[in-house]
């Protein structure tokens, strides 16, 4: 089985965001989507992207917070297991911990791509003219940080600062007219759903 160049692009998005693969054998990996009941929409968009790799529908579920006790409530679609899916794993995961790989760079190259990693991990601020961006990078190294912001910059001409969220850990963090690039390149991939991540035109 081989990708096409926009599922590529869409799958690294998914990876470098809120998509986990998990490792089933040798060689192979499936792709589980997650995402909040509000965001079904988007689960069953990423999903039909891979026609091949995704059967049947999306489950709901639902996950008791063991602390606050709040009911978190979303949808789950997992794809197949495939070498194709297991190379990537390889790539993004040691110790089956997700890192970004040293070659990001070279991997992200297309909008679509960061498209998907904004509607992912992207958050957009705006307070009259007081606006910013960022994506939010988790538990990665300040050096694995580096290796996205330098790949953003050397590809798009974008040119996020890293921001120490401390227990958060690490984030983009997009000036305002960083914002106003960033958002100009990933508008015309962006799911209308999530419109409330992009300024107004």
């Amino acid at each position: 089985m081989k990708l096409t160049n926009r599922q590529e692009s869409i799958l690294l998005g998914t990876i470098l965001g809120d998509g986990y693969l998990q490792k089933t054998g040798l060689k192979n990996a499936r792709l589980r989507l997650e995402h909040g009941e509000a965001q079904k929409e988007y689960v069953v968009w990423k999903g039909s992207q891979f026609p091949k790799l995704f059967l049947g529908k999306p489950t709901y579920l639902e996950r008791v917070h063991p602390r606050t006790k709040r009911v978190y409530e979303y949808w789950r679609w997992q794809s197949n297991s495939t070498p194709v899916l297991g190379k990537w794993h390889s790539l993004f995961y040691k110790n089956n911990k997700k890192c970004l790989p040293q070659n990001l760079p070279e991997l992200l190259k297309e909008p679509l791509s960061l498209a998907v990693w904004y509607m992912d991990d992207g958050y957009f601020h705006h307070l009259n003219h007081n606006h910013y961006s960022m994506i939010y990078l988790g538990r990665v190294s300040l050096d694995e940080a580096k290796i996205a912001e330098e790949a953003i910059s050397r590809n798009f001409k974008i040119h996020p600062k890293i921001y120490d969220k401390k227990n958060k850990g690490y984030a983009l963090f997009f000036s305002v007219t960083e914002t106003k690039k960033l958002h100009d390149l990933v508008r015309p991939y962006m799911l209308t759903l999530f419109n409330y991540k992009l300024y107004s035109l």
